[in-house]
């Protein structure tokens, strides 16, 4: 009797549940940072401006424990200036330290590209294959916003495939002000071409495992970046 209520009980469970696994939960957390984040990158809160905890949970439409963990979280990543009794402001702008910057992303993403590129798995190849091609087409089509999507997948999947946290934690703190920063530059240039290609022989390298050729690929993007940023100094003066 028992096996048999044990077997009805076993027929008569959603085949969906036994079949799909539950996918892992977006923490709200994760939904308002990525949401702040995109807003400062993309200049919607623009430098030197003043904001409050209420505004950004308006913009978001998300409570104020998950918004205040967020503020957090970009404050360590110098997107945001939480100043006690005063509030919270959007940083200026700063040629020196974006300098600064470049200097430490280098190094830290040369070793990234590079060990991407050794410990990538054979998907992981063909997904950074796939996104030489998503540079390559936003290069022919200017599209900003296929290339903005390309570039943070590239980034992420650069990380996992490098397999090294504490490279990943440097690399995290400036993968923010990096993206303002050619934003800013991109609004009065608009040179997507050349961002767009110095990105797809990253992934391109990556794809094909030639740890050499990723380093060299990351230098060179770079370089590019240091010349631009060096360029803009005019505009701050």
């Amino acid at each position: 009797m028992a096996s048999t209520n044990a077997s009805n009980r076993q027929n008569n469970q959603d085949p969906v549940s036994e079949t799909v696994p539950l996918q892992p939960k977006v923490k709200l957390t994760d939904i308002a940072y990525q949401k702040l984040e995109k807003a400062i990158t993309m200049l919607v809160l623009e430098p030197g401006c003043s904001v409050s905890e209420q505004q950004l949970c308006d913009m978001t439409d998300i409570g104020r424990t998950p918004v205040r963990e967020a503020i957090q979280r970009l404050a360590r990543e110098h997107l945001i200036i939480v100043l006690p009794q005063r509030g919270l402001f959007i940083p200026e702008i700063n040629i020196r330290k974006q300098l600064k910057l470049l200097e430490a992303r280098r190094e830290v993403e040369r070793l990234v590209c590079r060990m991407a590129a050794k410990r990538s798995t054979p998907e992981e190849q063909l997904a950074f294959a796939q996104l030489h091609q998503d540079f390559m087409e936003s290069e022919k089509s200017g599209d900003v916003n296929q290339f903005l999507k390309a570039d943070r997948m590239l980034n992420e999947l650069t990380l996992k495939a490098a397999r090294n946290e504490f490279a990943e934690g440097a690399m995290r703190l400036m993968h923010g002000l990096s993206r303002r920063f050619w934003y800013f530059y991109f609004k009065k240039s608009h040179d997507l071409k050349t961002m767009a290609r110095l990105h797809a022989d990253i992934a391109q390298a990556i794809s094909k495992q030639d740890t050499q050729l990723a380093a060299d690929a990351s230098d060179k993007l770079l370089d590019y970046i240091e010349f631009y940023t060096k360029e803009s100094v005019s505009d701050f003066m």
